[in-house]
This record gives structure tokens, sequence and C-alpha cells, in this order.
């Protein structure tokens, strides 16, 4: 089960800085997300994990899934489209991101476009929904994937500070990160995602759709490549 870094309390109570809690000022637009969050805490990580230990060969699905405008690596001419919904403060995200990721962007990287879609639901959902506004931030100064990547480090607390620490690592400029950030000007754009998910009853992260196909969990590569080299071949 995904467990949250903090317990947080995605309601309308005053501001208050916590050490490793990120809290918008309009935290009641997060309210959309707290119903799916325990759902999605028992739906994805563990559960979906372990169907590696006995895969199954379900009827071919597609689903109609938009890459809307999110941050996107590879051609997109590319024959097989991979999109991730995905939640920063999401365990089993980082352990797709640090074990299969790069892997999968090495051998497929003239084949494939890679799209991020944020399903922030661990632990209500805030402090993924934080994580995923600040990396649109960092996507201004045209360093998203490189964001992206920093915050599945685990470098920096999860928290206002450490998103901030983050930008700075990467050489951004601080000031205008900053207003970005105050604005928060990408809520709706992090809203429209989860609600794009919930279009194709996603509850669980990470969640990838391939050409459509639905494949759920950090499943291991050889689950990845056999879809890929399928649709490739078709």
């Amino acid at each position: 089960m995904n467990k949250p870094e903090e317990d947080i309390i995605p309601t309308d109570a005053p501001e208050t800085e916590e050490p490793g809690v990120f809290r918008f000022k309009r935290t009641h637009v997060y309210s959309l997300l707290i119903p799916l969050a325990f759902v999605a805490g028992l739906a994805s990580g563990f559960l979906f994990w372990a169907r590696e230990t006995a895969p199954a060969d379900p009827p071919v699905e597609r689903f109609d899934v938009s890459v809307d405008d999110d941050p996107s690596l590879g051609p997109e001419d590319a024959a097989v489209t991979i999109i991730e919904f995905g939640d920063f403060n999401c365990g089993y995200c980082r352990r797709f991101h640090d074990e299969i990721f790069p892997a999968l962007l090495g051998e497929y990287q003239d084949n494939i476009r890679f799209v991020y879609r944020d399903f922030p639901v661990v632990g209500g959902g805030a402090v993924g929904a934080a994580a995923a506004h600040a990396a649109n931030c960092a996507g201004e100064q045209d360093a998203y994937w490189e964001y992206h990547n920093a915050l599945f480090s685990g470098a920096h607390s999860m928290s206002s500070e450490g998103f901030e620490q983050y930008a700075q690592d990467l050489g951004l400029e601080i000031a205008a990160f900053q207003e970005c950030q105050e604005s928060d000007r990408y809520i709706d754009e992090v809203i429209a995602d989860y609600s794009d998910a919930r279009l194709v009853d996603v509850t669980g992260t990470p969640t990838f759709f391939i050409n459509g196909r639905l494949l759920i969990g950090a499943q291991p590569l050889s689950e990845f490549s056999r879809i890929i080299d399928e649709e490739l071949d078709s």
C-alpha cells in the first residue's frame, strides 16, 4: 500500500507551515481529490506489483486517453504513445522511475512518445498536487523533465522549502519560480489531469496507457516491452 511521507489534512483549515507539508492557498480545491485516496492506496502499488508473479493475458482493450498538452519525451509521431498517470508522492511511481523508465527510454527512444500526466491521490493528494504544480513552474523555464527527475530522487522534502531547493539545485531563476508557485496558476491543469484519469476509471498510481492499452503498476520492463513490441509489430 502506498503511504505518504507525511500525514495530510486536506481541509479548509487555516494555513500553517508544517515540516514536510505543503498547503496551497486554495486547499479546498483538493477536496475534489479526496474521495479516492483510500481506494487508490489499496488499488495501486503493492497489489498491482504482485501481478508480475501471476501474469494474465486479458483480451486487448483500448481506452481513448488524451495526451492533452502535458510534457512529453520522444517524437510526437512515434508509433507508440505511453501515457503515465502518476503521483510524485507515490513510492511505486518512484520505483518505476528509478528501475524501468531509463531502460524504457534507452531501448525504445526512437519509437515511443512518453507523456506524464498528474494523478495526485496518495495521502489525500495535496502533497502530490503541490509537487505537480512546482514541476509545471519549472517547465516555464524549460526544465520540466529535470525537475520531474529531481522530485523522484527524494533529495529534499516534499514541502515548499524542498520544492524551492530543487529549483535552486537546477539553477532556475528563483524569483520567477516563486512567483509561479504563489500564483497557483497550474492548479486547474493538475485538476484537469486528475479528471481525465477518472473518466477512464484510473484509481491508482502509477497507471499507464500504451497506445490506449492499460497497464497498472510499476511492472517489470518485460511487461512494457511485451505490449510495445506487439504494437510495433501490428
